[in-house]
């Protein structure tokens, strides 16, 4: 998926490559998500033409209705493992798409097949502010419910997405134009802060009627949420990190590396102010003055050797000036190429990705992987473990010699190179459980510089920061002090 389209792709424990929203969901729900809980329409087809090919409708014509429905239904129902209570269904786009008609003629037909109690339609519309008149319209939300209803979808509850307040006449238009109850039309609000959404829904009494049309008896506890927030909110001191990327123009890009940030500057009394810096622009010239005003400098991932030259100078920048630095995926592969070319002196150290006959290849792909056909089937994606040194920056982060991460990469770091590197003080200090993999490097010469292979940032919740972000964020807080 293009960055500049989709913005992140999220990786799941088991490698699914998904879109950002499951990002948002694990970091709310505190769940951790599989592929059966993202459904494409390029998945629906093509389970519906191999079972066609396999002859398991007995040649019969395949059409929209029953075979692409009835392939969406099987996948919701196969996310229920036994043991989970409620599933949230979200039908992305916009209603009246076409892309999204066979979805939603499925969670129609789910409406009749379930109980009429253990099914519940929220719909999520816009009421949009027109500054000349200065009032809030409701006439999209009709629409939009009216086309709904065309579909034999009847909402039961409307969040009703604004930035300005809404009057109780306007809650009360809306429920009689649109069929629903006053209670059942439940304003959602623009927050400062992200994460102070669910506390604003459970003022607006979203989870109250959740709860009572799918009669469920529960009773909200949200005691440590609300601990967090209020703390959030009393954050004064703010930090500054540079994030060195290549698809800066959109920020979704990086949205998990950005909001683990915030996590780790929540749980370290900070706000992060994320400075966005296109890697295109930055060269050992210019560095200084581009990133002198910087508390922290993380590179992250990406492909391709677009803005490469950019992340080395600003990793450079960062070893020599002894800037906090925290590299992820292809920003631990340039941080050895970096350490390669300007402590071992190896000119032309580079990576296979981008330069296949380099005579230093300090990053390469394995053998086994070359003679793959299939691209993606050289990537390492989801969950791997990771053994941790005893008496290392990553040991002292982690506080555990055996962790899993989420990774999403192809190309590996050249143990041919690991005796001279390790010897000039860059630490191979987390490797695969086999010892052929290196996860973490670390510079023992700077006080925070250490980088992984896999993504900490999938992993990182609010109330519970990635290690390496929590640690990353604190080494900026005390390099600004001692700045200072």
């Amino acid at each position: 998926m293009s960055p500049y389209e989709h913005g992140e792709v999220f990786v799941t424990e088991d490698g699914a490559e998904t879109d950002l929203d499951l990002g948002h969901y694990e970091r709310f729900i505190d769940e951790n998500l599989t592929k059966n809980s993202s459904i494409t329409t390029g998945k629906i087809y093509s389970n519906v033409i191999e079972k066609e090919r396999k002859g398991e409708y007995l040649g019969k014509t395949v059409q929209v209705i029953p075979h692409i429905t009835n392939e969406i239904k099987e996948q919701i129902y196969n996310v229920d493992t036994g043991n989970i209570d409620i599933v949230i269904t979200e039908v992305g786009g916009t209603v009246g798409d076409i892309e999204s008609l066979p979805f939603l003629e499925t969670i129609r037909q789910i409406g009749i097949e379930k109980p009429k109690e253990d099914v519940l339609y929220i719909h999520v519309t816009l009421l949009p502010y027109i500054s000349g008149s200065n009032e809030v319209k409701s006439k999209p939300t009709q629409h939009s419910v009216k086309e709904l209803q065309s579909l034999g979808i009847k909402p039961d509850i409307l969040v009703c997405r604004t930035d300005y307040p809404v009057e109780e006449k306007m809650r009360e238009k809306i429920a009689l134009f649109c069929n629903v109850r006053k209670e059942d039309v439940i304003t959602n609000s623009t927050c400062n802060n992200l994460y102070e959404v669910p506390l604003m829904l459970e003022k607006t009494g979203l989870a109250i009627s959740v709860c009572e049309h799918l009669n469920l008896i529960k009773e909200a506890n949200n005691t440590e949420w609300e601990e967090m927030i209020k703390n959030i909110n009393q954050i004064q001191e703010k930090v500054k990190i540079a994030i060195v990327g290549k698809y800066v123009q959109l920020h979704d890009a990086y949205i998990s590396v950005a909001e683990s940030l915030k996590h780790g500057g929540y749980v370290n009394g900070v706000e992060v102010e994320i400075d966005y810096i296109d890697a295109d622009m930055v060269n050992e010239k210019n560095a200084e003055e581009i990133l002198k005003e910087e508390n922290g400098i993380l590179v992250p991932g990406g492909f391709g050797n677009r803005g490469i030259d950019g992340k080395i100078s600003a990793i450079k920048y960062a070893r020599e000036n002894n800037i906090p630095f925290l590299g992820i995926c292809l920003g631990m592969q340039m941080a050895v190429v970096e350490f390669a070319r300007h402590i071992l002196e190896l000119k032309g150290a580079n990576s296979e990705e981008f330069n296949e006959k380099t005579k230093d290849p300090v990053i390469h792909i394995m053998e086994e992987q070359k003679n793959i056909k299939h691209k993606g089937g050289t990537m390492r994606l989801g969950n791997y473990p990771c053994k941790i040194k005893n008496e290392t920056k990553a040991y002292e982060i982690y506080e555990n010699t055996s962790i899993v991460e989420r990774h999403r990469h192809r190309y590996e770091f050249n143990n041919k190179y690991k005796t001279i590197l390790e010897k000039e003080g860059l630490i191979c200090s987390g490797v695969s459980p086999d010892g052929k993999l290196v996860e973490i490097i670390e510079y023992d010469k700077n006080d925070f510089f250490i980088a992984c292979q896999f993504h900490p940032e999938f992993k990182s919740r609010p109330n519970r920061p990635a290690p390496l972000f929590k640690a990353f964020v604190k080494a900026t807080k005390e390099y600004k002090k001692n700045k200072k």
